[in-house]
């Protein structure tokens, strides 16, 4: 079942499109980058495939996107977007696990633990700015103190897999990485961009790859407490 709900903000009115589950176990709250909106080909695709698997989807859109602006506004009013609308996501009663890509990821590492988050999901984490590895954002990331699992790109201009702290090598498989005593998950997607996309000489193409992150992220959904 899929529902709209409007929340004001202390940011403005937010929008959460819901993706119910029959009989979830838990809520996974999902915000959007600073380029696009809900309709990002993981988000859909979570949507779409997690109630199944009991997790209901809540799809966030920030303020500044639903009164139709282009530019995302500072880190700061996004996580009082993000805050203002955490008991709506809250108010099933559920464990709240939240999630995000690129900025929206980066709002849910910076949250989570002050909103009693049961962990985070790391879409396309922002590492860097593109081509510029010493302006690190590694410090949000290693910091959420939650059971956080990042999903990225291989080819991620953002960020690479083997460029993440505690990654040796270039292994794209899931696996536990740590990095300033600081443990998480990272799966790598082969081929990937910032969006997911895969070029078409690659030898995966795209429904797989978008395959392999749901399998990745309802694998690692399941195994939470």
């Amino acid at each position: 079942m899929t529902k709209i709900e409007t929340v004001s903000t202390g940011a403005g009115e937010a929008r959460i499109t819901w993706h119910t589950a029959p009989e979830a176990r838990r809520v996974l709250a999902l915000g959007h980058g600073a380029g696009g909106g809900i309709e990002a080909r993981d988000l859909a695709a979570l949507a779409a495939a997690l109630p199944a698997r009991g997790v209901t989807v809540a799809l966030v859109e920030q303020p500044w996107r639903v009164a139709g602006k282009k530019v995302a506004p500072a880190p700061r009013t996004l996580d009082t977007g993000w805050r203002g609308l955490w008991p709506a996501l809250a108010a099933p009663g559920l464990p709240v696990v939240a999630g995000g890509r690129s900025a929206g990821a980066r709002v849910a590492c910076r949250t989570g633990a002050e909103l009693g988050a049961a962990a985070v999901l790391a879409l396309s984490f922002p590492l860097h700015p593109p081509g510029k590895p010493e302006s690190s954002r590694a410090a949000e990331l290693l910091s959420t103190g939650l059971p956080t699992l990042v999903v990225q790109g291989g080819n991620d201009p953002f960020g690479r897999p083997e460029e993440f702290p505690g990654v040796e090598g270039d292994d794209a498989g899931g696996r536990a990485v740590s990095g300033d005593g600081t443990a998480y998950e990272l799966v790598g997607i082969p081929y990937g961009d910032h969006g997911f996309a895969v070029p078409k000489r690659a030898p995966v193409d795209q429904d797989a790859t978008v395959g392999r992150i749901v399998e990745a992220v309802g694998d690692w959904l399941d195994g939470l407490r």
